[in-house]
């Protein structure tokens, strides 16, 4: 993949780090070019100079070929900024907000902005998000805590039960699109080619549900 990260302060030194070693190419923007100093040097690492939110400096980053963007300068209204540009302009398929005010966040999520509203959600949390594209994000509630994901549902789940795709606690089918008509399913429901579900996920269980739709 292609990842963009606006903002090469603790966190997105921390990502762009985490997203080479997991083999994605990444550029990092910066206004200031002393922020790089800290990046380990990687021939998967590029490193920008300038302001996130100038289209000129997104299209030197390489945004038109870019898989992801995460905004997590330390400035609320920079990452927003950034977000929508990616989000509508661009059409960047997964875009992620960092923010420091909470109250803000679900004006980011109205705009169809992923949001990590606190610090300790961190670097493994983004990345998950950019990464998961099995997973389509929906929608998140609370801080975050639990994801409506929106999925199709992958060949060796056809024929088998929405319980088999239930962890609970965890993971909950919530709805099934099936030819362009919606319907709420129960564990029994059978899972038939084409299915789009939608699924309700609390953030630890990401990984258990991406390998039950994308076993290795």
């Amino acid at each position: 993949m292609k990842i963009i990260i606006v903002g090469c302060g603790r966190v997105g030194q921390g990502l762009a780090q985490a997203m080479s070693r997991k083999g994605h190419l990444v550029t990092v923007v910066d206004k200031d070019p002393k922020a790089f100093h800290a990046l380990n040097p990687a021939p998967s690492i590029q490193c920008i100079t300038g302001i996130g939110f100038d289209r000129d400096v997104l299209i030197q980053a390489g945004i038109e070929r870019t898989d992801g963007l995460a905004a997590v300068t330390d400035s609320d209204e920079a990452n927003l900024v950034t977000g929508q540009l990616a989000r509508q302009v661009f059409h960047i398929p997964k875009v992620v907000a960092r923010v420091y005010d909470s109250r803000q966040a679900e004006i980011y999520r109205r705009l169809g902005l992923q949001v990590i509203a606190t610090t300790s959600w961190g670097v493994n949390r983004i990345a998950e998000i950019l990464t998961y594209s099995s997973l389509d994000p929906v929608l998140n509630l609370g801080n975050g805590e639990v994801d409506i994901l929106q999925s199709s549902v992958p060949l060796l789940l056809v024929g088998r039960t929405v319980n088999e795709l239930t962890i609970p606690g965890e993971v909950s089918v919530i709805a099934i699109t099936r030819r362009d008509s919606a319907f709420l399913p129960t564990l029994g429901t059978v899972f038939e080619a084409g299915d789009h579900v939608h699924l309700a996920v609390i953030t630890s269980a990401m990984r258990r549900l991406s390998a039950m739709l994308q076993p290795d």
